[in-house]
C-alpha cells in the first residue's frame, strides 16, 4: 500500500511524541521510505520486537502534537492545556476502533488516507451520523490510531462547517475480534495441553510387563529363578500374582508348597545381609567418631599456636592489622573448636545413654513387682498360645474328618494316595501339637503357683516390714523417756541431740553444759552426764588423746541404731 503524505517527518515526530520509535528485527530504526512515501508501521506489542527506551520527558512539559498534513485534509492538534481525551477500556483482542466527530463531508476515500498510516485496514464502515468504524489487522494499529483522537479535521482549505469537525478516537468492541482472541486462546491451550502430555509421557515410569499365567513348565523356571538371588524379586511378584489369581487348588498344591518354601529360604540370606549392613555401619560410626577425634586434636593444636601467638613477648612484635586478623582467626578458630566438641560429646551421651539403660539397679519391691508382673505376661502369654493351638487342633480335626469321608466316596487313585499321606502328616501333627498342649497347660499350672506364691510372699514381706517399723517407732521412744530425771524435761534432750548431731566429732561434757546453760541456768553437768549415761542407744561416750591429753566426749548415735535395725 503506497499512500503519499505531504509531511512525512511531522508524522514521524508525532510518532515519537507518543513514545512509539519503530525498530525492525536486526534492531535497526525505521523511518519514512521516500521511494514508498509511507511510514512502515510496527507492532509494539509483538514478540521479538523490542522498543528503544524513550528519552525520559519531564512531568511537567506536556507532549507537544504537531500539525499533520495529508493529501486531501489538515489535521490540527487540540490545545494542550486542554485534558487529553478519554478512553474506554481496551476490550480483549480489539483490533477495531470507533471514529466519532469526522466532518459531513469525509468521505470513506478521506478517511482511509488519514489512518492508513497507521497501518494496514480491513474494513472500514461508515454510518451516515458522523461516525465510522475501522477495522485494523493488528491490535498494535489501534495504538497507533488512539494517538489521533483529539485532532480537528480540515478537508481541503475551505472554512464551511460542514467540511471540519473534531475526530475521536476510542476502542470498539467487535464480535469479530473477540472470536479471533478467542480461537488464539484456545490454540495456545491445545498447544499446552500438548506440550503438558508430552512432558507427562515422557517422565512416566515404564508399564510392568505382563505376567504369564500359571503352567507347569513356567512353574518350574519359577522355582529355578526363586533359588537365585538375582532374580528372587522379581519371581516372588509372579508367585504373588499366581496366589492372589487363584491358581492354587489340589493339583497344584505341592508345587506351590515347594514354590513357597524356596522363597522361605532366602530367609536367612537376608538376615545375614542384615547383620552385615549393621556391622558396616558401627564400622562407618566408629570411623567417623575416631575422624571426629583426629579433627578435634588438630584444632587444639591449631588453637595452641593462637595462644603462643597472643602472649606478650610474641604479640608486641606484630602490627595492629596482624593483631587483629590473628584474634579473629582465633575466634573462628576456638567456635569450629567448640562446635566440634559438642558433637563429640552428643555422640558419647548417646553411647553412655544406651550403655545406662542396662545397667540400672532397681529397688527390692520394684523388682519384686516387675517380677509379677512379667510372670502375669507370661501367663497371658501362654493362655493365648494355648487357645491358638487349641483352634488349629479343631482345623486339623475338621479336615481329616473330610479327608475320612472322601476316601470313603472315592477309589484307590493316585490322588487317594496323596490324601492318604496328607492324613497320615496330619495325624503326627496332631500328635504332636497334643503333646505340646499337654505341656503348656503344665507349664500354665507351674506359672500359676509361682504367681500365687510369690503374692503370698510379697504380702507376708509386707505385713513383715509394717509390724517391724512399728517396733522400731515403740523402741525409739522407750529408749527416749524411760528413767528420765525429773528435773530435764523431753527439751532438753532434743536440744542435746541437735548439739551432738552438729557437732559429728563429739563434744565434751563442759562445752555441752555451757551452751545449755545459756537456754536453763538450773541444770548442772552431772545431771547432763547423767542422763546421758541412761540413754547409751542416742549417746554414746568416746575417749580421744593420750595420758595428759586424754579427753572424753559424747557423741550422738540415735539413728546409727536405725540403720543398724
Amino acid at each position: 500500500i503506497t499512500v503519499p503524505v505531504a509531511d512525512p517527518g511531522a508524522w514521524a515526530t508525532a510518532m515519537n511524541n507518543l513514545g512509539i520509535v519503530p525498530m525492525g528485527l536486526t534492531g535497526q530504526q525505521l523511518g519514512f521510505d521516500p521511494n514508498l512515501g509511507i511510514i512502515t508501521p510496527i507492532n509494539p506489542m509483538m514478540a521479538g520486537i523490542s522498543l528503544v527506551q524513550p528519552h525520559p520527558v519531564a512531568a511537567e512539559l506536556p507532549v507537544i502534537k504537531e500539525i499533520i498534513h495529508c493529501k486531501s485534509c489538515t489535521l490540527f492538534p487540540q490545545n494542550p492545556n486542554l485534558p487529553p481525551p478519554s478512553t474506554r477500556e481496551r476490550p480483549p483482542g480489539c483490533k477495531t476502533v470507533f471514529v466519532g466527530g469526522l466532518p459531513e463531508n469525509a468521505t470513506e476515500e478521506i478517511i482511509k488516507e488519514v489512518f492508513d498510516q497507521c497501518g494496514e485496514i480491513v474494513a472500514i464502515r461508515k454510518s451516515k451520523k458522523n461516525f465510522c468504524h475501522i477495522r485494523f489487522s493488528e491490535e498494535f494499529m489501534v495504538d497507533k490510531a488512539l494517538y489521533l483522537s483529539g485532532y480537528r479535521m480540515r478537508i481541503g482549505s475551505s472554512t464551511d462547517k460542514k467540511d471540519s469537525g473534531r475526530i475521536h478516537v476510542d476502542f470498539a468492541q467487535a464480535r469479530d475480534d473477540l472470536y479471533e482472541w478467542e480461537c488464539k486462546q484456545r490454540l495456545l491451550a491445545r498447544e499446552e495441553r500438548h506440550r503438558r502430555k508430552i512432558q507427562e509421557d515422557r517422565l512416566r515410569p515404564p508399564s510392568p510387563p505382563p505376567i504369564m499365567h500359571y503352567s507347569e513348565h513356567e512353574a518350574a523356571l519359577l522355582a529355578e529363578k526363586l533359588k537365585d538371588d538375582n532374580k528372587f524379586s522379581d519371581a516372588s511378584a509372579v508367585l504373588f500374582t499366581w496366589i492372589d489369581r487363584g491358581e492354587v487348588n489340589r493339583r497344584t498344591a505341592n508345587h506351590f508348597y515347594s514354590m513357597i518354601q524356596s522363597a522361605n529360604s532366602h530367609v536367612r540370606r537376608l538376615m545375614n545381609e542384615k547383620a552385615q549392613h549393621e556391622e558396616e555401619m558401627e564400622l562407618a560410626k566408629e570411623h567417623f567418631k575416631n575422624s571426629l577425634l583426629a579433627i578435634l586434636t588438630q584444632f587444639e593444636q591449631i588453637t595452641a599456636v593462637f595462644t603462643a601467638a597472643t602472649r606478650q613477648k610474641a604479640w608486641d612484635h606484630f602490627s595492629k592489622a596482624q593483631r587483629k586478623n590473628i584474634d579473629i582467626w582465633r575466634k573462628q578458630c576456638e567456635e569450629l573448636r567448640n562446635a566440634q566438641s559438642e558433637e563429640i560429646m552428643g555422640i558419647r551421651r548417646e553411647e553412655e545413654m544406651e550403655m545406662s539403660d542396662e545397667d540400672l539397679e532397681e529397688n527390692p519391691c520394684k523388682k519384686m513387682r516387675m517380677e509379677d508382673t512379667v510372670l502375669s505376661a507370661q501367663t497371658c502369654a501362654l493362655r493365648e498360645e494355648n487357645d491358638s493351638l487349641r483352634w488349629q487342633l479343631d482345623a486339623y480335626r475338621n479336615e481329616v474328618e473330610l479327608l475320612k469321608k472322601e476316601q470313603g466316596k472315592t477309589y484307590r487313585t493316585e490322588e487317594d494316595h496323596t490324601q492318604e499321606q496328607q492324613l497320615h502328616f496330619l495325624q503326627q501333627t496332631m500328635q504332636n501339637m497334643q503333646q505340646q498342649l499337654l505341656r503348656l497347660q503344665e507349664e500354665l499350672k507351674g506359672k500359676e503357683l509361682e504367681l500365687e506364691q510369690a503374692k503370698d510372699e510379697q504380702c507376708y514381706l509386707e505385713g513383715e516390714v509394717l509390724s517391724f517399723r512399728e517396733k522400731v517407732g515403740q523402741i525409739s521412744w522407750q529408749h527416749m523417756f524411760i528413767n528420765k530425771p525429773a528435773l530435764l524435761s523431753v527439751s532438753h534432750t532434743g536440744i542435746i541431740s541437735i548439739f551432738l548431731h552438729v557437732h559429728p566429732f563429739g563434744a565434751n561434757i563442759e562445752y555441752l553444759w555451757s551452751y545449755i546453760q545459756r537456754l536453763d541456768t538450773k541444770i548442772s553437768a552431772g545431771e547432763l552426764e547423767r542422763l546421758m549415761v541412761r540413754l547409751p542407744n542416742m549417746f554414746q561416750q568416746e575417749f580421744s588423746g593420750v595420758g595428759a591429753t586424754l579427753e572424753k566426749r559424747w557423741k550422738f548415735c540415735g539413728f546409727e541404731t536405725l540403720k543398724s535395725v
